[in-house]
């Protein structure tokens, strides 16, 4: 059975990429999941495929489901198309867009074909993870989640006494109040 290793890039950042291994006999739904899955994305959302070109132009499109729009060709639909059929050259490539309000697109590219299964890998899934996957609902940091629970538990956009603050010559005491200077004696 013929395995297919396709890179997912993100389209506004080629540095971040997915790599998804998948049976040719498996389905584009198969294959939409994991690239969700990869990139931490919800499954809420309406999206395709479109069969491409080395110039990522868009051509036959394989749909999630049949959308109230117009077609020029009905689209096939995920779940009834196997990935295989759909390859047409050993560089063959996809544009896949997801949520079509926030225009997600990534580029998928097949980078090898393989005719021997893993028997430690369950298909599809993520072999390999570069880059950090941007944030489907708003921001996300480096620390995450975990940061945001920190900043709101200390409320860290405060600044806290003694910090910045200047004595009355407008001199920077860099938080260190006058303490101490008045027990001192002279020598």
């Amino acid at each position: 059975m013929a395995i297919l290793k396709f890179r997912v890039y993100f389209e506004e950042d080629e540095s971040v990429y997915r790599d998804v291994v998948i049976r040719h006999n498996q389905s584009f739904r198969d294959l939409h999941d994991t690239i969700l899955k990869g990139y931490e994305f919800d499954n809420k959302h309406k999206a395709t495929f479109f069969r491409s070109n080395d110039h990522w132009l868009r051509g036959r499109e394989i749909s999630l489901e049949i959308y109230d729009r117009d077609y020029k060709v009905a689209p096939l639909l995920m779940s009834d198309t196997h990935v295989g059929t759909e390859i047409r050259d050993p560089n063959q490539k996809f544009v896949y867009v997801y949520d079509f309000n926030k225009n997600w697109t990534f580029l998928v590219e097949l980078i090898s074909v393989s005719k021997e299964e893993n028997p430690k890998v369950t298909y599809p899934s993520v072999s390999r993870t570069e880059g950090i996957a941007p944030s489907q609902y708003g921001t996300k940091g480096l620390l995450g989640e975990k940061f945001a629970d920190v900043e709101e538990k200390y409320d860290l956009s405060q600044v806290g006494e003694g910090f910045g603050e200047k004595d009355e010559d407008g001199e920077d005491l860099g938080g260190l109040e006058e303490a101490g200077a008045e027990g001192e004696e002279e020598v």
